[in-house]
């Protein structure tokens, strides 16, 4: 299924690997995470790879809605109580230096990607109190953020946070013009890693560090990262004769969570999503465009995506070493629904890590870190992967043998532990699993 950027982009084709190969540094995966990593090295004078299974830009990239914000939902209030002011400090620094060089890279690069600065809201049809208190959990950590109930939505909001100085984009307009610079490797599948030694199915690459930038981490061990995320899906529909949107907008109600924006004369409306193996009803794109209906009568669906997010035990992404005890692998993981600007975040940590450089942000991305707090969170994700891994029957996934859920919506196979899926016939579509799955009668 094709998303509105793809269908307004056409990225160059790169050859798969035709020999091994050696690098300084090899970067797994081609989207927008792994491209801005590959960039920021090679300007740091790296000899650096980017090997993608399968097209540069067609996985998460694709599907995004492309929002460069700071306005990660209800998160700082959260960072404040959970993990303390000089986290959240570092977290807000991290994801403020991220949307900054976006503009710049824009400027520099003359990268013609519809990039536009906007404000961004977070609104609430029923809690103001919540608001009130981000608002000022973000104020107290220098963010220019307000409390308004004015908005541009078709319907009134009791509270909202509107974040100044954000911007919105088209990701892979902005990607080809990196990728343009890069040497790389599409439909060159890995198929394990071992210290510096990279196996894929068009040969092997050495290198003396190893980037996992592949959305979900496709190595079981060291790292255990399936025991520490799960992963979500989301649903967008692209409309016309719906309204034009000046700003960026997401509710943070639960079954009210939608997301508006604007791409030139589109209406991109969201949300319906779901823990990705549990939708074996469907009828997300149904009732978006019934709800788009209720606001705009006459808007016609033009196109329709969707698109999957992993989710860390606390929150924040994991990014750095990819173990403690491996000064090679690094890790760029767990965006959730913030790729954008977590992507650009990841990619200036990574290349200050890998040239030995101080990081003063990386402290709080760290994948080896053990929020407390999260605990709770980690028995909820073990107790899910041991209901699907006991669940009798059914198709299996390769990953961990977890039993597969028909998600009509997608016409696919998804893992409710891990989040692989798969297409009708068995085709791997998404990670952390390596192989196809086992479909009866193919």
């Amino acid at each position: 299924m094709g998303t509105i950027w793809t269908k307004t982009s056409k990225l160059p084709a790169f050859s798969p690997l035709a020999q091994s190969v050696r690098a300084e540094v090899a970067v797994i995966g081609g989207g927008i995470a792994g491209i801005l990593t590959a960039f920021f090295l090679k300007r740091a004078g790296k000899d650096v790879i980017v090997l993608e299974g399968n097209r540069v830009g067609s996985g998460q990239t694709a599907g995004t809605t492309a929002k460069i914000t700071i306005s990660h939902n209800l998160i700082y209030e959260k960072l404040f109580r959970e993990a303390g002011e000089e986290k959240a400090r570092k977290y807000v620094s991290a994801n403020k230096r991220a949307l900054k060089m976006y503009s710049r890279l824009v400027q520099e690069e003359q990268i013609d990607c519809d990039f536009r600065e906007c404000s961004s809201y977070l609104y609430s049809l029923t809690d103001a109190e919540q608001i009130k208190r981000e608002v000022e959990a973000a104020v107290r950590l220098g963010i220019e953020a307000e409390f308004t109930t004015k908005t541009e939505l078709p319907f009134s909001v009791i509270g909202s946070i509107c974040y100044q100085k954000q911007a919105a984009f088209h990701p892979l307009l902005f990607l080809k013009a990196l990728a343009e610079q890069l040497v790389i490797y599409e439909h060159t599948k890995v198929t394990g890693v071992e210290e510096g030694k990279i196996y894929t199915d068009h040969g092997n690459v050495l290198a003396d560090a190893v980037v996992f930038a592949s959305h979900y981490p496709i190595m079981n061990t060291p790292g255990y990262y399936f025991a520490r995320m799960h992963q979500e899906r989301s649903y967008v529909l692209a409309l016309k004769q719906a309204q034009p949107f000046e700003h960026l907008y997401l509710g943070v109600d639960p079954g009210e969570d939608f997301s508006f924006r604007n791409f030139r004369e589109f209406t991109l409306f969201g949300g319906e999503g779901h823990r990705t193996g549990e939708n074996e009803t469907g009828g997300q794109y149904k009732k978006l465009e019934r709800r788009a209906k209720e606001y705009w009568r006459d808007c016609e669906t033009i196109d329709r995506w969707s698109a999957q997010d992993c989710m860390t035990l606390d929150a924040i992404p994991y990014i750095g070493l990819y173990t403690g005890k491996n000064k090679k692998w690094y890790v760029e993981t767990g965006f959730g629904k913030w790729g954008m600007t977590s992507s650009m975040a990841a990619a200036l940590m990574i290349t200050e890590q890998i040239c030995q450089k101080e990081s003063g942000n990386a402290a709080v991305f760290s994948p080896q870190r053990v929020p407390i707090r999260a605990l709770k969170a980690a028995a909820v994700e073990g107790a899910k992967s041991a209901k699907g891994l006991a669940a009798p029957g059914g198709i299996r996934c390769p990953h961990l043998g977890c039993k597969l859920t028909w998600n009509p919506e997608e016409e696919t196979w998804d893992c409710p532990c891990h989040g692989s899926r798969f297409d009708k016939e068995g085709n791997l579509i998404d990670n952390p699993a390596l192989k196809n799955a086992a479909v009866e009668g193919k």
